[in-house]
C-alpha cells in the first residue's frame, strides 16, 4: 500500500510538473508575441529616417579639364561688364517687348567696345519665357546680333538669387532715388523656388533658351545660377524663404542636369561668391555645399570678388587646384579699394577673365553703395560704387577707361 501510494504520489507530481511547465511555456510565448507586436507598433510610429544627400557625381557631359583649357586657350582675354542698358531697372524691363531698347543697347555696346571690351554678362528671366517664349528668343537673338556687330560675345545668366524675391511681369517700378538696385528682381522668385511643381516650367525655360543658342558662337558661356543662396538680409529679409538655401540648392542641381541634357557647345558654370575665401583672405577649407557643387560640376571656374585687393591673389591660389580656366564674373567696389587699377592688372597677368558690375549709370542706381538701403543719400556720391560712364557717356574717371583700353590693347 505504501508503495502504491508512493507511485501514485510520483505520478501526481509528474503530472503537476508537466502542467506547470506547459503554463510557463504558454506564458513565455504570449510574452514574446506581445513584445514583437509592441516593437512593430513602435517602429511604425517612428519618424522616417532622413535620407542623407550623397555627393552627386559629375555628369558624363561635363567637360574634362583638358577640353576646358583647350577652349579657353582659343579665347581672347575676356573683359567686360555685367551689362544692362541704362534705361532698364532690371531684367524684365530690359527684355519685355514694350521696353526693349535696341537703340540704347547699340549705343552702349559701341561705347564698351571703344574702350576694348569684348564680352558682357547679361541676365535673362524665366517669366519672360512664360510670357512670350518666341518673342523673348527673338529679342535675345537681336541683342546678340547687335553685340556681334561690335565684336562682343555674351555670357547669358539663366537664374538669379539676388534682390527682390517677388518678380512680376508688366510695367516695372520706378527707381527709388539714391538707392542701389531698388528694382532688381530674383528669377525665379520665391513662389517658384519653394514649389517643385513649377520645375517643368523652369526646365522648359532652361532647355528652350539653351537649345536655341547651344551652337551659337555669339554666346561665350552659360551661367546657370547667380548667387543662388543669397539671403538679401540688407534689402528684403522679411520676404525671403526661411529655407532658401535648401530650395536654391535643389534648383541649382536640377538646372545643371537640364543644362547637361542640352549639352551646348559653350561651357557651363556658376560663380562661387562666398564660403571659400573670407574677407580676411582665409577660410579656404570652409566650402559650403553649394560652393563645392559649383566648383566640382562647372566646366570653367567663375567667382566674385568685392573684397580688398589682398584677397584676390589668395582666391586665385585656392581656385588653381581645380585646374580649370578662371573668370571673375563680378568685381568693382571702389570704397574697398576694389578698383580697376588694383585688380585688372592681376587678372591680365593670370589671364583670368574679368566682368565688373555696371556700365552706364542709369535706373539701377548702382553708383550708390549697398549701404544706401540703410543710409540716406541726397546726391550723387563722391565715390561711385559701381559703373564706369555717366549718362552722357563721359567717364566717371578717365584714368579707369584709359587703363581698360591700355590693358585690352596689349
Amino acid at each position: 500500500m505504501r508503495n502504491a501510494v508512493k507511485v501514485m504520489h510520483h505520478k501526481m507530481n509528474y503530472t503537476t510538473n508537466l502542467t506547470l511547465i506547459s503554463l510557463l511555456l504558454l506564458l513565455l510565448m504570449v510574452s514574446i508575441s506581445c513584445t514583437s507586436e509592441t516593437r512593430e507598433t513602435e517602429q511604425d510610429q517612428e519618424e522616417p529616417t532622413v535620407e542623407v544627400q550623397e555627393d552627386i557625381q559629375p555628369h558624363p557631359n561635363q567637360w574634362s579639364t583638358a577640353k576646358a583649357n583647350e577652349w579657353y586657350g582659343s579665347q581672347p582675354w575676356l573683359v567686360g561688364t555685367n551689362f544692362g542698358p541704362s534705361t532698364a531697372i532690371n531684367q524684365l524691363e530690359m527684355w519685355q517687348a514694350e521696353t526693349f531698347d535696341p537703340a540704347t543697347i547699340d549705343q552702349e555696346l559701341a561705347l564698351s567696345a571703344s574702350i576694348g571690351m569684348n564680352t558682357h554678362r547679361v541676365y535673362l528671366h524665366n517669366l519672360l519665357w512664360e510670357q512670350d517664349a518666341d518673342g523673348f528668343l527673338e529679342r535675345v537673338d537681336q541683342f546678340l546680333s547687335i553685340a556681334d556687330t561690335h565684336n562682343i560675345k555674351t555670357m547669358l545668366v539663366l537664374f538669379d538669387g539676388v534682390w527682390h524675391p517677388q518678380p512680376k511681369l508688366g510695367p516695372q517700378t520706378q527707381p527709388t532715388p539714391h538707392k542701389h538696385n531698388s528694382g532688381w528682381v530674383q528669377g525665379p522668385g520665391a513662389t517658384y523656388l519653394k514649389d517643385k511643381s513649377t520645375y517643368p516650367k523652369l526646365e522648359a525655360y532652361v532647355k528652350g533658351v539653351m537649345t536655341r543658342f547651344a551652337t551659337d558662337n555669339r554666346v561665350v558661356v552659360w551661367d546657370i545660377f547667380n548667387e543662388p543662396e543669397n539671403e538679401n538680409k540688407g534689402s528684403y529679409p522679411d520676404l525671403e524663404l526661411a529655407d532658401k538655401y535648401d530650395r536654391a540648392f535643389d534648383l541649382l542641381r536640377a538646372a545643371y542636369g537640364w543644362a547637361r541634357e542640352v549639352n551646348p557647345s559653350q561651357p557651363i558654370t556658376s560663380a562661387v561668391w562666398g564660403g571659400f575665401i573670407g574677407n580676411d583672405g582665409n577660410q579656404t577649407d570652409q566650402l559650403t555645399s553649394i560652393s563645392k557643387f559649383m566648383l566640382e560640376h562647372s566646366d570653367i571656374i567663375t567667382f566674385h570678388n568685392y573684397e580688398t585687393p589682398e584677397v584676390l591673389p589668395r582666391q586665385i591660389a585656392f581656385l588653381r587646384q581645380y585646374n580649370r580656366p578662371m573668370i571673375c564674373t563680378e568685381y568693382l567696389a571702389r570704397s574697398r579699394e576694389n578698383t580697376f587699377q588694383n585688380l585688372l592688372p592681376i587678372f591680365k597677368e593670370n589671364k583670368i577673365g574679368a566682368y565688373n558690375w555696371g556700365f552706364v549709370s542709369g535706373k539701377t542706381n548702382t553708383i550708390y553703395h549697398w549701404d544706401s538701403w540703410d543710409s540716406t543719400y541726397t546726391a550723387e556720391p563722391a565715390l561711385w560704387h559701381h559703373d564706369i560712364f555717366r549718362a552722357d557717356h563721359t567717364p566717371y574717371k578717365t584714368e579707369e577707361t584709359q587703363l581698360i583700353q591700355e590693358l585690352t590693347s596689349e
